[in-house]
């Protein structure tokens, strides 16, 4: 029998994979609609409105889904918080156990938002979590103590993960950012009369640190479609592949010590021959999207693991949200204007390698975390399309130790053997529903 828990597990898992599929065909459609007038001549498309705004076309697309979007979500969609429902009742909203939603956490533009109470962390394969054990402080009428201890959640582990995902997000979303533009930029061979002096001593005949790569607007969306299909193959295949057989930890350490190198080899593309450039696109892809895409939800699980205690999951997963928001909000700006700089001194490597150095402080800053030892929740990363075996299956029947302290008279529970009864089921309800 399915339980609504499992229901909302699937329906997490899908979420990235609908994602990927949107990085697929947005920018398809993006690269294939821009500058209609051009691109379409002597068709409805070669206007003067399209002639004198050139991305209206993608955009008014994009509007159009939107607007489907939101016409199915009014007309198909029932809702679901208690609070909002025309049968909820005073009486109802007293027992609701109906939450605010938190603030999703995002490591850059191309990963989907994860909430750290669910159990994808932005993927679509199985993770399963060993048996958690909880405390409760309760009065013998079973109610909770309010005056209970309330521990501490920022430990130093925390803070350091909070450090590591802030680096990785600003690094990450530097990429997202640069990529797009690198592409488009005008290509310039060493030696070309524009250039007044060589400043980079790396350069051929087909292109130097001094620009990009010259690709049209239609190249760069074909290009990123295809990189959303090698995110999707990464997804679904490397990261369940490499995870269960490293574990979370040495994957994570893996991948974010080679992560500089994702953004060293990026400006070396413009020196690559017509015929090598393609391959060479995709390679850097591969690799990016591989480091990129095991690092992030890796990091997510270390988190949850971290958390001294599934109460404080509300506060870390807040504050991890706030720290990818901050690092999303710099990055950006702060790439462009070292790309500016470097495209004035004829040096756009500038900017990629500022990101290789940043994606080394985490590379080091990772060795100061240190693997948890002796925690109470492990996860486990299981591809799905591997057969389950018993191990595994026992594994994936997570039950919660829950270790109750009743506050009272010292050999007395202070209820009768009715309302112990009724108190253990409250209990055994509880633990049964999986919180």
């Amino acid at each position: 029998m399915r339980t609504p828990l499992t229901i909302t597990a699937k329906a997490y898992a899908i979420m990235p994979f609908v994602w990927s599929v949107g990085i697929i065909i947005g920018p398809a459609i993006g690269g294939y609609f821009a500058t209609p007038a051009s691109n379409f001549p002597d068709t409805i498309l070669d206007n003067d409105l399209f002639r004198k705004f050139p991305y209206l076309l993608p955009n008014l697309i994009c509007t159009g889904l939107m607007l489907i979007s939101i016409v199915a979500g009014w007309l198909c969609l029932v809702e679901t918080h208690p609070d909002m429902q025309p049968w909820s009742s005073p009486e109802d909203l007293k027992v609701t156990s109906a939450v605010t939603p938190l603030m999703a956490t995002q490591g850059s533009s191309t990963m989907p938002a994860v909430d750290l109470r669910q159990e994808s962390y932005g993927t679509f394969n199985t993770i399963s979590e060993e048996e958690d054990e909880e405390e409760w402080l309760v009065k013998p009428d079973g109610t909770s103590v309010d005056d209970a201890p309330e521990q501490s959640w920022f430990t130093r582990r925390v803070m350091m993960l909070m450090i590591a995902l802030g680096i990785f997000t600003y690094h990450s979303m530097t990429y997202d950012h640069l990529m797009p533009i690198f592409f488009q930029d005008e290509r310039i061979p060493i030696g070309h009369e524009t250039i007044a002096n060589a400043s980079s001593p790396f350069g051929n005949v087909y292109g130097s640190f001094a620009g990009g790569l010259g690709l049209t607007i239609q190249q760069c969306g074909v290009i990123l479609a295809f990189n959303g299909i090698i995110a999707l193959f990464v997804q679904a295949v490397v990261f369940p592949l490499a995870a269960s057989w490293l574990g979370v930890w040495r994957t994570f350490v893996l991948v974010t010590i080679l992560h500089p190198i994702a953004y060293f080899i990026v400006p070396f593309l413009a020196l690559l021959p017509e015929n090598l450039l393609y391959p060479g696109i995709y390679t850097s892809f591969t690799i990016r999207n591989v480091l990129s895409i095991l690092d992030y939800p890796l990091l997510l699980i270390l988190i949850k693991e971290a958390s001294p205690s599934p109460l404080s999951l509300g506060k870390i997963n807040g504050l991890a949200a706030s720290t990818g928001a901050a690092c999303r909000t710099v990055a950006s700006p702060l790439a462009g204007l070292l790309y500016g700089i470097g495209d004035k001194v004829e040096f756009t490597a500038l900017a990629w390698w500022a990101s290789a150095l940043v994606a080394v402080i985490g590379a080091l800053q990772v060795t100061m975390i240190g693997q948890a030892k002796g925690h109470h929740l492990q996860h486990h990363v299981r591809p799905v399309f591997l057969p389950v075996d018993a191990a595994e299956r026992a594994r994936r029947r997570k039950s919660s130790v829950v270790r109750i302290r009743v506050q009272g008279e010292p050999g007395d529970s202070g209820c009768g053997t009715e309302e112990e009864g009724a108190f253990a089921s409250r209990v055994y309800g509880r633990q049964a529903s999986g919180t």
